[in-house]
C-alpha cells in the first residue's frame, strides 16, 4: 500500500502545481461534479484504500453511502453525494485526482491534450502541466500489486 500512497501524493502534488500556475483558468472546486457523471471502476489497490476509509466511518455514514451506491445511476459516480461532492474524497481513485488537469492521450495514432471544457478556456497549459495518460495508467498498474482486474465502484461501495 505504501507505493500507492506515494503515487497519490505525486498526482495530488502535480494537480496542485497545475492549479497554482493556472488557477485563474481552472474551475475545479468543491461541488463541481462535471467529471463525476460516469460509472467508475477502480483497481484492487484503490478499492483497498476506499474500504479502509469507509471502515473507519460511523455506521450511519456507511449506511448512507451503501444506500446511495445501490441507487446509483449508470451515468453517475456512486460516491457522488446530492450536493455534488465526493463522499470518499480522501480515498478517491487516481483518475479522480487527475481530473481537471490537462491530459495527453492518444486518439488514433495522434497524441492530443484534453481538458475539462470549463478549464483552460483563456490560456494553454504549460508543457510541464500536462499529465500523460499512458504513463499514469502504467504507474497505477505498477502499484496495483494484486491483479489488473477492475472493480465497479458502485458494487464496491454497496458492500462496504
Amino acid at each position: 500500500m505504501s507505493r500507492y500512497g506515494e503515487l497519490t501524493a505525486k498526482v495530488d502534488a502535480f494537480f496542485a502545481r497545475v492549479q497554482a500556475r493556472h488557477g485563474s483558468d481552472m474551475q475545479c472546486g468543491s461541488g463541481c461534479s462535471d467529471c463525476c457523471h460516469v460509472r467508475l471502476s477502480v483497481t484492487a489497490v484503490e478499492a483497498h484504500a476506499i474500504r479502509e476509509l469507509v471502515a473507519a466511518w460511523p455506521a450511519e455514514q456507511r449506511t448512507a453511502l451503501v444506500e446511495r451506491a445501490r441507487a446509483a445511476a449508470i451515468d453517475r459516480c456512486a460516491a457522488l453525494d446530492d450536493a455534488g461532492r465526493c463522499a470518499i474524497y480522501t480515498a478517491r481513485p487516481i483518475t479522480c485526482r487527475s481530473h481537471g488537469a490537462p491530459i495527453r492521450m492518444r486518439e488514433g495514432a495522434l497524441p492530443v491534450v484534453r481538458t475539462c471544457f470549463r478549464n483552460f478556456t483563456q490560456t494553454a497549459p504549460d508543457a510541464d502541466c500536462v499529465l500523460d495518460q499512458q504513463t499514469l495508467s502504467a504507474l497505477v498498474l505498477a502499484v496495483n500489486d494484486r491483479d489488473d482486474a477492475r472493480i465497479d465502484l458502485a458494487e464496491l461501495l454497496s458492500t462496504c
